[in-house]
């Protein structure tokens, strides 16, 4: 007797099935958490194009203003920690809109600087603002979304940070003969815009109650009882955040001083390797959701290293941009998987504070990375290819190393907020 054909057991592919379910509540979280992240990446990047015209205007050294990015990424742990723990306590909106308005004024009032201090002391301020925004918002969404979108989800908002560089590239390659450094940072307020949107449409996560924030306890209760996988997830971020900003920061200064591009010529190279940036890090964070987070982190971080030597020795602009969207599509591959990472690997009682505190710690063991760079060319005759090279490569083996011998937590359940009680 004839059987009917059983119904196609097949998987949906990896991003159709991360797509379907969601509501609307939901795609506005996504949407605000991306943005959130998009400008404040915006804001940040605007100087990495800048660094020689404020040398310039303050009769100083491309190293000295460098200091400014060390300073930014050296502050942002203090701004994770408060801003995280005001998210346990408070809740994750309310907090998410009081950071961007933040961020975007101490970038507006970066345009005013009167000289290098002052402008020291605006980049160390927007530090604080700046490290409280992606665990804050990477939190709120990981809570909000359906589990088995996790993955896509964490590749498309840490793309958010190559779109936020792709939009300064632009406004750069657009605007700057026109406004100067000063109207680059002006341009800046644009994200406070945002809190408006948050206010009218993003609910607050399902996973956070204020009965159960007052039950948790302190911050350092959780830091002892996890003190290993806190130590474990500081020095990874610090290999990663090696990782992003020793490809990305000096590379503007790399394209001006050593190859002598035009502003136009910068903008444009700029553009192309962002969209490598965005595309890797969406690909390999939705494929960690049928491969595992570790697994992609590895691939994704040694496939950089045969690229390094077309990023960082090619002569020709076409050449130098198509290493650099590359590199880009591998590096911020790597970066795509980390917010689920941390969030899955985060316990459920700091989940607002502990992702945003140990990557910006990462941040700020890795602040020295631009003036660090910024030396070894100066030592090696401003040979800026070789100290890029050199940053990339080891790192690379650093992270595959380090996430190969971690602890795997994909699809872990999120605990949910208790309800008040009646």
């Amino acid at each position: 007797m004839a059987t009917s054909a059983a119904p196609s057991s097949q998987p949906a592919p990896p991003l159709l099935s991360a797509l379907s379910g969601w509501t609307s509540a939901q795609r506005h979280v996504v949407a605000a958490s991306f943005l959130g992240w998009t400008l404040d990446a915006f804001d940040f990047f605007l100087l990495v194009f800048v660094l020689k015209d404020i040398a310039a205007e303050f009769h100083t050294d491309i190293s000295d203003v460098t200091f400014a990015i060390l300073l930014t990424l050296a502050m942002r742990p203090i701004g994770a920690f408060l801003f995280g723990r005001a998210a346990d306590r408070f809740g994750r909106r309310p907090t998410l809109m009081v950071d961007i308005v933040l961020y975007s004024v101490l970038e507006f009032a970066s345009g005013f600087s009167p000289n290098l201090t002052v402008l020291l002391i605006l980049r160390a301020l927007y530090g604080v603002a700046m490290g409280g925004e992606w665990g804050v918002g990477a939190s709120l969404t990981m809570e909000t979304i359906p589990p088995h979108a996790r993955g896509f989800v964490s590749g498309l908002l840490q793309s958010g940070y190559p779109t936020g560089y792709f939009l300064a590239s632009i406004v750069y390659g657009a605007l700057f003969q026109y406004i100067g450094w000063r109207g680059m940072f002006m341009v800046g307020v644009i994200p406070a815009l945002l809190v408006l949107y948050i206010r009218r449409m993003v609910p607050e996560s399902p996973s956070w109650s204020k009965e159960a924030a007052v039950e948790r306890g302190s911050t350092w209760t959780v830091v002892k009882s996890h003190w290993q996988l806190g130590i474990y997830a500081v020095v990874l971020m610090t290999a990663f955040n090696f990782f992003s900003h020793g490809t990305q920061d000096l590379y503007p200064t790399f394209l001006q001083v050593e190859h002598k591009l035009s502003p136009h010529a910068v903008g444009i190279i700029a553009v192309i390797y962002n969209i490598g940036a965005i595309c890797g890090g969406i690909f390999f964070g939705t494929l960690s959701e049928r491969f595992g987070r570790r697994n992609c982190i590895v691939v994704s971080a040694l496939l950089s290293l045969p690229v390094i030597p077309l990023w960082a020795f090619s002569s020709s602009p076409a050449l130098l941009a198509a290493g650099a969207f590359l590199m880009q599509f591998f590096v911020q591959g790597a970066w795509g998987v980390v917010p689920v990472h941390l969030n899955e690997l985060s316990p459920d009682t700091a989940r607002g504070t502990f992702p945003g505190f140990v990557y910006q710690l990462g941040n700020l063991l890795a602040s020295v990375n631009a003036t660090l760079q910024a030396g070894i060319a100066t030592a090696f005759a401003g040979n800026y290819g070789l100290a890029l090279a050199l940053v990339a490569g080891i790192v690379a083996v650093v992270i595959a190393g380090l996430t190969a011998v971690g602890t795997e937590a994909k699809g872990i359940a999120f605990a949910k907020a208790a309800p008040a009680a009646e």
